[in-house]
């Protein structure tokens, strides 16, 4: 029983400490794409942000948000005196 014991209890602490390791990793992960979303806002022609709104990220990504998800005026970041200055990015 000993002998079984002394060979089986580090096998199951490693295999613990791995699983521990994985999960971790992921929860950082999940909590850093989940904390990004901002409401963007559309320019109007004196360059004011409007009260359109459109759900974006500001994690950098290959595609800007637009108000027609593929295509349409790009959505912006709005700045303490109301203009639209930053572009965002698609949320995924």
């Amino acid at each position: 029983m000993k002998v079984l014991l002394k060979k089986i209890v580090p096998v199951v602490v490693a295999v613990l400490g791995i699983t521990g390791a994985f999960v971790t990793t992921s929860m950082q992960n999940t909590s850093k794409k989940s904390a990004s979303a901002r409401i963007g806002y559309i320019v109007n022609a004196q360059g004011k942000c409007t009260d359109v709104s459109v759900i974006c990220s500001d994690l950098p990504s290959p595609f800007l948000c637009r108000l027609g998800i593929t295509s349409g005026p790009i959505a912006y970041d709005k700045d303490a005196q109301n203009n639209c200055v930053q572009p965002l990015y698609r949320a995924e």
